[in-house]
């Protein structure tokens, strides 16, 4: 599929215009999110980096419609989200897969609460549980699987419908190494061949330049978009290609910006003085 390069403009499929969100509870008010303004390309992969607590998460929520702004708006091909949107699909970090249902049932959870004719899926799932390699596992329950399978099979629930939009907070986060780089080739496979819209979350620098045209980086709590960096590395991408100048100094980047923040201080410690 003919991709747009990087920094080239695109159509815009959501934009997110001053969004601000603040949690009340007993204990006073938080302000999680401020001023966020930013718009993001039809079919373009675009993910957040920043600290814990900053809001990467609820930020992604208010794109979904799961949880209402304080202030501002998202708006997805020009409607304004004022409830659950549901034409996108969703990947946690935890798989949350349901232990009773085999993995080809796990996958066919939302056509069944739709009330769809499970026939009519059936083949879809299994032809995205056989491409990510799943095939003869489709009925195995999730304790019979490992902790990559797992989220294999929540991949595949997300996207059986085939959603232009595919928001993803941290899926990759809980798994080994290995693992995670072995998911991330495979994300980026499938982001090659559908053109899909991605919203990902990480907290890994390495995987947000792997996988992104474009990288929000955000301040701490209330969570800001202090730098926007194009990675503008050719595709496919492989694992060897962290390993070159390019990708590291994309890298470097992020991590000077986080420590300008007041981040990654363990970065500066034994530096010889200037």
């Amino acid at each position: 599929m003919a991709r747009t390069p990087p920094g080239v403009r695109r159509d815009v499929y959501v934009k997110i215009s001053n969004l601000g969100k603040t949690h009340r509870s007993r204990s006073g008010a938080v302000k999680a999110l401020e001023g966020i303004d930013l718009e993001i390309g039809s079919g373009e992969f675009v993910t957040f980096v920043g600290p814990s607590g900053c809001g990467k998460s609820t930020l992604l929520m208010c794109v979904a419609g799961l949880t209402a702004p304080t202030e501002g708006r998202v708006e997805i091909q020009g409607v304004e989200v004022r409830r659950p949107f549901t034409d996108l699909g969703i990947v946690f970090q935890r798989d949350l897969l349901l232990d009773w249902r085999s993995a080809l049932n796990n996958v066919l959870l939302a056509p069944e609460f739709r009330r769809q004719a499970r026939r009519e899926w059936e083949a879809r799932a299994q032809e995205l549980l056989v491409g990510f390699g799943l095939a003869g596992h489709e009925h195995r329950y999730p304790w019979e699987l490992s902790g990559g399978m797992r989220q294999r099979v929540a991949i595949c629930r997300a996207l059986i419908s085939d959603p232009p939009l595919l928001l993803m907070d941290e899926p990759f986060a809980a798994l080994d190494a290995l693992t995670r780089d072995e998911l991330n080739l495979e994300l980026e496979r499938l982001w090659n061949e559908t053109g899909k819209t991605v919203v990902f979350v990480t907290h890994s620098i390495q995987e947000a330049v792997f996988l992104s045209d474009r990288i929000f980086v955000m301040s701490r709590s209330p969570g800001r978009i202090v730098e926007t960096l194009v990675v503008d590395l050719p595709r496919p991408r492989r694992l060897a290609d962290r390993e070159t100048p390019a990708f590291a100094a994309h890298s470097a980047r992020i991590r000077l910006t986080l420590e300008q923040m007041g981040m990654l201080r363990e970065a500066s410690r034994g530096r010889p003085p200037r």
